[in-house]
């Protein structure tokens, strides 16, 4: 079921921001596109930028967006806020419903000057009948980005090297896989791969499906196998939304080498999305495309994000294709390729 907040005056838009971002902004201007009276679209924008150039921005992902209507809420010092709400406000491609700001503990209409006195009115989120709803509606407001982006940080510390050493003896193992095909008269390995990694994945999931967690060496080898665009499109069509599988790829997220986590970050992403949950998608997506800045299907969940469409737009349509050399993006430098003369 659709969560429903009850927007009464401007201080419950600002009390709301929050639940719908997942966490509580800061210097920040946040755009709500809405369709159907229904939000389908939450962007949050820093507003260190420069006014023009953000308001551009901001146009353009609206104009992309099926939305009919706006609420804008700025959170930070008049100086900042003040003139890019203006731009934003001469350049909305669709009607600003309401605007308001928060300037420390006091709030503005930033839509009209009827709606609160020239120093505002006194702001305390806690006031407003809309964090109790959001709550009961499942709705959480984590204290602030950072927050939200360490659910799915890389783990350090001793952690961290003992995933670094499981990967190398992945990469180990990987190149006696790619051997033994070779020594069998299959030269590129690839067949062997793809098998390896689609019981690689499977596995995964099952263990994911009854709550046990993966140890170090499974996420080694699964993440590896993972960055074969079949192996991962494996993954990806048996990726939907349930609890247990965002308990999954948050896990293996976390855990994975950091050159190996676009994949299973984009998996995370690919769950949260379709659970409704777009904070947590959004820093998912963060995580893979930091990992991989060129990662073709981070850029295609991101694109839909942006556009407002529903985590059920892609379906169940990984691109499934023949597997070829350039399918197995598997780090060459660091995994030795075969002995050529094998």
């Amino acid at each position: 079921m659709t969560p429903t907040l009850t927007l009464r005056n401007p201080a419950d838009l600002a009390a709301a921001v929050p639940y719908l971002l997942g966490f509580h902004p800061a210097d920040s201007l946040v755009v709500v596109g809405l369709r159907d009276a229904t939000v389908a679209v939450v962007q949050r924008w820093d507003l260190d930028a420069d006014a023009l150039g953000l308001a551009a921005a901001i146009t353009e992902v609206l104009g992309r967006a099926p939305v009919e209507a706006v609420l804008l809420a700025a959170y930070g010092e008049l100086a900042a806020v003040g003139p890019v709400l203006e731009r934003v406000r001469d350049r909305l491609p669709v009607p600003l419903l309401a605007a308001v700001r928060v300037t420390g503990d006091r709030c503005f209409c930033a839509s009209c000057e009827q709606c609160t006195p020239p120093d505002g009115f006194p702001f305390d989120a806690a006031a407003s009948p809309v964090p109790a709803e959001a709550t009961v509606a499942g709705l959480t407001a984590l204290p602030d980005r950072d927050s939200l982006r360490a659910q799915v940080a890389p783990v350090t510390g001793p952690a961290a090297r003992t995933m670094s050493r499981a990967v190398d003896r992945a990469g180990r193992r990987l190149t006696r896989l790619i051997q033994r095909a070779w020594d069998n008269g299959v030269r590129d390995g690839v067949p062997a791969i793809r098998a390896a990694g689609f019981l690689a994945v499977d596995a995964a999931l099952a263990a994911g499906r009854r709550g046990v967690r993966l140890t170090d060496e499974q996420i080694a080898w699964l993440t590896l196998l993972l960055q074969s665009l079949p192996v991962r499109d494996r993954a990806w069509e048996s990726t939907d939304h349930e609890a247990w599988q965002l308990s999954l790829w948050t896990d293996v997220t976390r855990r994975a080498d950091p050159e190996l986590a676009a994949p299973p970050a984009t998996l995370l992403a690919f769950a949260a999305w379709r659970d409704g949950n777009g904070p947590l998608a959004g820093v998912a997506l963060d995580r893979a495309l930091a990992a991989d800045e060129d990662y073709s299907l981070a850029a295609l969940i991101r694109d839909a994000m942006l556009r407002g469409l529903p985590g059920s737009t892609l379906g169940r349509w990984p691109n499934q294709r023949d597997l070829s050399q350039r399918d197995l993006s598997i780090r060459r430098g660091r995994f030795p390729e075969p002995d050529a003369g094998a």
